[in-house]
């Protein structure tokens, strides 16, 4: 059975086999691009069956033309994520805010100064155009990639990628006209 077919089949029928059927192939591919990023053997094969686990929800919900090249954008988006969560947040000014906000909410001891950033912060999300405001929250706050908020939102991923970009200028123009820009 080809490729596509056996995609077909496991998105009406979810059936496991199948997906492995479809992923076997692609396993050592995965594992060379995740072993790329990671420079750790036991993390890539970690990161092959994570990426499994990810797949038996996403193909369901996706229609995939080229398995193959949807894979390796998922596997690298995963990966992109992991490094993100351990690095914290990509310093873009917004994210510099965000960031020393939830450490001190973490600690509990927000100052004067940083109560005023976290109001400025959430006064400048609430005044963002809503899918910009969603698109912002998705990607920052519930780390969800492009292909999920795309999903999520009911839009393509160039326009999630145009909504959080419009969204982090403004929040960053909105926060430099509060007086907290750097």
């Amino acid at each position: 059975m080809e490729e596509a077919d056996l995609l077909a089949q496991y998105k009406r029928t979810g059936d496991m086999k199948l997906l492995g059927d479809i992923y076997a192939p692609y396993m050592s591919l995965v594992y060379g691009l995740c072993y790329k990023y990671f420079q750790d053997d036991q993390r890539s094969q970690d990161a092959v069956m994570n990426i499994f686990e990810e797949l038996i929800v996403k193909l369901r919900r996706h229609s995939v033309e080229n398995f193959r090249s949807w894979l390796y954008s998922v596997a690298r988006n995963y990966c992109l994520m992991q490094l993100r969560k351990e690095k914290g947040r990509v310093r873009v000014d917004i994210d510099t805010y965000q960031s020393e906000i939830e450490v001190y909410q973490i600690q509990g001891d927000l100052d004067e100064d940083n109560q005023e950033k976290l109001l400025a912060l959430q006064e400048c999300l609430n005044s963002l155009k809503e899918g910009q405001k969603a698109a912002v929250d998705y990607f920052y706050n519930q780390k969800m990639c492009y292909d999920d908020i795309a999903a999520e939102m009911g839009v393509d991923n160039k326009k999630v990628k145009s909504l959080i970009q419009n969204g982090r200028r403004n929040l960053k123009i909105c926060m430099e006209r509060k007086s907290y820009g750097k």
